[in-house]
């Protein structure tokens, strides 16, 4: 590209990630998109106290606009997107979600792209197939192209059942400026950790995967952080609680325990080829790995080599009672290469650079031979 181009996205928030797991994932891909000549613009709505709880200034890699969650506010964006070459709607902005994704595909013009970024795929489908009723299913082919934050080959399927003109999955990948080792910390010492906020559809994987073994190993000390755990959860005495964690202190979380638990949500795990955010923060700060059982792992991470993979809370446990620090060491050291190797940002952001960039320039194509087809006919 010899000029940059403009792409404007719809997202929950950049610049906080209060209640907001997909915070890392925009950040890291945003910044590699700058670097690979795009001019991106991010538009959030000021909800859910997120303003209130930011843990980044506007970055100079994007420009960061917060709008009004009202009506008003949302047309307002809208308009300001306009003229941008790639428009971008991420799923789960949390407000005015169903009236975004009608809208966005108006702007489509004969010179610009419209896509669809869909940050939590398996549970989008799923409700599409729960609800044949959904607006969703009327605006799907109306989007150029459709990204997903994962999923593999049976989430192409699916949307493209659904009507999509192309799926491709997108995934999440280490940004190696954010997150890499650095030196424990006592506050977050511990055997396992674990960081993720309470949701319905993770909390009995939670409970499986995590409280289960903290009971079943009482002489070992756990570290739960996230948002959401302080209310009606029995936690164990050896767990320490720590509530949300800011994202300038992941990397000392990550570094502070013999090892890290990843645990999916249900519709991630029931897909398979979704690997969190979590796996490439952890992964990348040299932690040794636990990851709760999924298809496609082993297209990011070596099982036993890279991660340890465990079926449920007994293995967990198990895993902890003879885990060495030489051999958590050992495995976190070869993850973070393997992921600096082939899965950091800029990998994908080449691939996501090559996608729009020849599909935006079919369509110019497409449209100046609609037009010389047009003047040949007059």
């Amino acid at each position: 590209m010899t000029a940059k181009v403009t792409l404007a996205m719809f997202g929950s928030s950049l610049v906080s990630a209060y209640w907001n797991g997909a915070a890392t994932y925009y950040r890291g891909m945003i910044r590699a998109l700058d670097e690979c000549g795009f001019d991106v613009t991010f538009y959030e709505p000021d909800a859910f106290e997120r303003q209130q709880h930011r843990d980044m200034a506007d970055p100079p890699w994007a420009k960061s606009v917060v709008y009004p969650a009202t009506p008003d506010g949302m047309h307002t964006a809208l308009e300001q997107a306009r003229d941008a070459d790639i428009i971008v709607k991420a799923s789960g902005v949390g407000v005015f979600d169903e009236a975004l994704e009608s809208e966005v595909p108006r702007l489509r013009r004969a010179s610009n792209l419209t896509v669809f970024w869909d940050v939590d795929a398996p549970a989008t489908l799923q409700r599409m197939r729960d609800n044949p009723q959904d607006p969703f299913h009327a605006q799907v082919s109306k989007y150029d192209l459709v990204l997903t934050y994962g999923g593999g080959p049976p989430v192409v399927q699916s949307y493209v059942n659904f009507g999509a003109r192309r799926c491709v999955p997108i995934y999440n990948a280490l940004d190696p400026m954010t997150h890499h080792p650095v030196p424990a910390e006592s506050r977050f010492h511990g055997a396992l950790g674990f960081l993720g906020n309470r949701l319905p559809d993770r909390e009995a994987r939670v409970r499986e995967f995590f409280l289960k073994p903290a009971a079943l190993l009482p002489k070992q000390s756990f570290l739960m952080g996230g948002a959401g755990w302080d209310s009606n959860v029995a936690l164990s005495p050896n767990i320490n609680y720590v509530g949300h964690v800011y994202t300038r202190d992941h990397n000392a979380f990550n570094c502070s325990t013999l090892a890290v638990l990843n645990i999916n949500r249900d519709s991630m795990a029931h897909v398979g080829y979704s690997p969190p955010t979590r796996v490439f923060e952890a992964a990348g700060a040299g932690a040794c790995l636990l990851c709760d059982a999924w298809e496609g792992l082993e297209q990011f991470l070596e099982p036993d080599e890279e991660v340890l993979r465990v079926a449920n809370g007994e293995e967990v446990a198990a895993v902890l009672s003879r885990l060495t620090t030489q051999q958590a060491r050992r495995i976190g050291e070869r993850a973070r290469r393997r992921l600096l190797g082939e899965h950091t940002y800029r990998h994908r952001a080449q691939q996501v650079k090559t996608l729009l960039v020849e599909q935006l320039s079919g369509r110019v194509r497409s449209t100046r031979v609609d037009e010389e087809r047009h003047r040949a006919a007059l």
